[in-house]
Order: C-alpha cells, then sequence, then structure tokens
C-alpha cells in the first residue's frame, strides 16, 4: 500500500519539519543482536552480516503546532524516523530540514552522566539543549519541581530508578521552551501521578501552538492526543491521516503480520543461554570487586538439539550501555567440543583497566557449523569499589604537569 497524503492539516502554519526521499542503511547480523555481535567477531561472524534499510524513501512534511503519532509493530522503523527527525542520526539518503529548538526524549537517561548528580545532569543536559547556565538557573526550580525526585536531585543519577531518571529528562525537556517535542515511549514509564502531569504538560504545549511528536503503543493515547498518525510498516510509510483511521491500518497490518511469520531461528535453535552467574575465585555468588580482582562467569547452555561446531562469547557493559570488554573462544582460538548436552561453560577475566562502577554481562552462543545464535543480554551485574580518577568504562594511568 502507498503512503497516503494528510488531508485536512493546518495547512496555513509554516513548515517546521520537512523530510525529502529518507533511507536509512543499518549493517546487521543475521541471526543476532547488536549486543550478540561479540560472539562472532572472527570468522563465524562475516556470514552473518547484511544490510538492512530501517526507512525506505519516507517523505513528509509536519507544519507548526500538530501533534502527530508515529506507530507501527516493532522494527517497523518508527523510532528511527523519530532520530532522524530529531537529527539524533543521519539519513543514508534524502534530506531533513527543520525550524525551531528540538528538544528529544529518545531514550530513558540518554545523555545523563551516571557519576554526576541530578543537579549536575540538568546543567549538562541543559547546554547540550542550547540553553546557558543563566537560562538553566532560572528553569532550575520548575525542572526539580515538575521531577519529583526530591532530595535525590544531589544524589548521583546512577543510583535512580528507572522512573526517576525518566521523570528528570522529561523535566529538562519541557522546560528548555522549545518548538518541537519529540517523545518515544517514555510516557510508558514511571506512576500514574506522573503520567498524568507529563499529559497535562503536552497539553498545555499543545495549547500554545507547539509541534509535538510522538511514538508509542498505547493506541488509545495517540487517538486522544493526536490530530495526524503516522503508520510505519518494514520501514515505509504507509499511511498518513487521521487517528482513527490510521489506528485501523495498523491494526490490519498486525493480523498481516502474524500469518506464516514464525521465525526460523524461534523453531529450530539449537541452543539457548538460560543464566549467568558471576563468582569469585572460591566459587561464591560475587556482587561486588575490588578494581583487578578475577571474576569467574558461570554460563548455563541448553542443548535443544546436537550441533558440531559452535562459538561462546561475553560481553561486560558499563551503566551507559558501553562495551567495557568483550572476546569468545574464536578471538581466543579456543574450539568448543560439539554440543551433545547441555553444558555449563566457565569464563575467568579480571576487572583490570575498568574504572569504578556497575557493569552487567552478557553472554552469547552461536553456530559456526549452522546459523543459530541466542544471548542472555544483562544476564548478571557487579560494581566495582573504588574512586574513579577518569571518565569512562576504562581505567588508565592519567598525569597532568
Amino acid at each position: 500500500m502507498t503512503g497516503m497524503s494528510m488531508s485536512g492539516s493546518n495547512t496555513s502554519a509554516p513548515e517546521v519539519i520537512r523530510v525529502k526521499r529518507v533511507s536509512k542503511r543499518f549493517t546487521i547480523r543475521k541471526d543476532s543482536s547488536l549486543k550478540e555481535r561479540v560472539v562472532t567477531l572472527g570468522r563465524a561472524g562475516r556470514r552473518h552480516r547484511q544490510d538492512f534499510w530501517g526507512l525506505s524513501d519516507v517523505s513528509l512534511g509536519i507544519n507548526a503546532g500538530m501533534t502527530i503519532g508515529l506507530i507501527g509493530h516493532n522494527g517497523s522503523g518508527k523510532s528511527t524516523l523519530l532520530k532522524v527527525l530529531g537529527g539524533i542520526i543521519q539519513p543514508t539518503e534524502g534530506t531533513v530540514e527543520q525550524r525551531g529548538r528540538v528538544a528529544a526524549l529518545l531514550e530513558l537517561g540518554a545523555g545523563f552522566h551516571p557519576d554526576l548528580t541530578g543537579r549536575e545532569n540538568v546543567f549538562l543536559n541543559g547546554s547540550v539543549l542550547g540553553l546557558s547556565n543563566e537560562e538553566i538557573e532560572e528553569q532550575f526550580a520548575a525542572i526539580h519541581e515538575f521531577s519529583g525526585v526530591g532530595e535525590f536531585i544531589n544524589t548521583q543519577v546512577k543510583f535512580y530508578s528507572s522512573g526517576m531518571y525518566v521523570r528528570l529528562a522529561f523535566a529538562i525537556a519541557v522546560h528548555t521552551d522549545p518548538d518541537i517535542l519529540l517523545v518515544d515511549e517514555v510516557l510508558a514509564v514511571g506512576d500514574e501521578q506522573f503520567q498524568e502531569k507529563c499529559l497535562a504538560k503536552i497539553r498545555d504545549f499543545q495549547a500554545e501552538g507547539r509541534t509535538i511528536i510522538i511514538v508509542s503503543h498505547a493506541l488509545d493515547q495517540i487517538s486522544s492526543l493526536c490530530d495526524r498518525v503516522i503508520v510505519m510498516d518494514k520501514g515505509k510509510l504507509v499511511y498518513d491521516g487521521i487517528p482513527v483511521t490510521a489506528i485501523e491500518r495498523f491494526r490490519e497490518l498486525l493480523v498481516e503480520n502474524a500469518v506464516g511469520q514464525a521465525r526460523p531461528d524461534q523453531v529450530s535453535r539449537a541452543l539457548e543461554i538460560r543464566s549467568i552467574e558471576i563468582l569469585d575465585r572460591n566459587g561464591a555468588p560475587l556482587e561486588k570487586v575490588r578494581a583487578g580482582d578475577e571474576i569467574t562467569l558461570q554460563v548455563d547452555v541448553e542443548m535443544l538439539r546436537p550441533i558440531e561446531r559452535w562459538a561462546i562469547g561475553f560481553s561486560v557493559d558499563s551503566a551507559l550501555g558501553q562495551i567495557a570488554l568483550a572476546s569468545n573462544t574464536d578471538l581466543l582460538d579456543i574450539t568448543l567440543e560439539p554440543l551433545r548436552a547441555s553444558r555449563t561453560v566457565t569464563i575467568t577475566f579480571t576487572t583490570d583497566g575498568l574504572n569504578p562502577g556497575r557493569y552487567s554481562v552478557n553472554a552469547n552462543a552461536s553456530g559456526i557449523s549452522e546459523p543459530t545464535s541466542h544471548g542472555l543480554m544483562n544476564g548478571a551485574e557487579f560494581e566495582i569499589l573504588g574512586q574513579a580518577r577518569s571518565v569512562g568504562p576504562v581505567a588508565t594511568s592519567v598525569r597532568i604537569t
């Protein structure tokens, strides 16, 4: 189905966003998520790469004062389009023109530094969004009150709950006086009282004539807030019109995509990562270590059917989701025995070179003799104690003279 033009929109208002034939290409792995790439860094991975077009030839115009909904199933391209609209990522082909200050709430706590306090992150995020220190000072009390984080404003945000993260992020974004507000699913986070406060703020923005673009799976929210809804499917714009018809088209797509769409890897996967345990030298469960300590991972691999040649890998992520350490059997030149039964794989590494802070562990297994894979993301967590001397997950010697 080709895209349909919006009828009855506020065409008298100036256009604040214009998208012309935008396409976005990503390089992905056929059988792995982005995090799972660690297990196929060597020869096992070369067969798993392919190009994926997250957006294909998308064109649209958005007038000032409109509230636009972006809906579609997972992987349809709606969040990718929102990031392109906000200038977060650049299109592979085509152009995006925008007018006015943009505030984006695209990822939970994106742009927050975990070792800085809430107060410090207000100033950091405000400056990223284009405000001067004086402007942030003027808005700080309103941001603090709206967020509801109370005395935790002076606490490092790495100790915040997900609800506190999003409350502070939303408070910052809506107090930067944006002309265009981009919102991706964050209204689904937080308690009911805060969600109502967010919705009230959005309605205030609507009354002030600001432009709002929302990605959400909450169709009732989309229906009540938006005067125009865009439906995405497989990277393409397939409908652009009034909410009720757009939602009907989206539900049709859900039915169409559900027929005969069982993924081969879900049907015939040969192995699965069931659990990850973190142990100390004596085999006791471990949660906190000192920099330089040795850590042992016990990774339980379940055999669903025998496989001749396979690989396993792991990665350690910082609190911001950055890979701090990763390796696999291919990089270590290790050949595993054929998988004939479920087994436990032991991985040992030291924390030399890692800064203090919280880390999560991922484990991934992949077939070499056949295309099959499975990963367990954030399967375990640990904390390195101590005082960081630099920013980022990697610790190194620093001298200033």
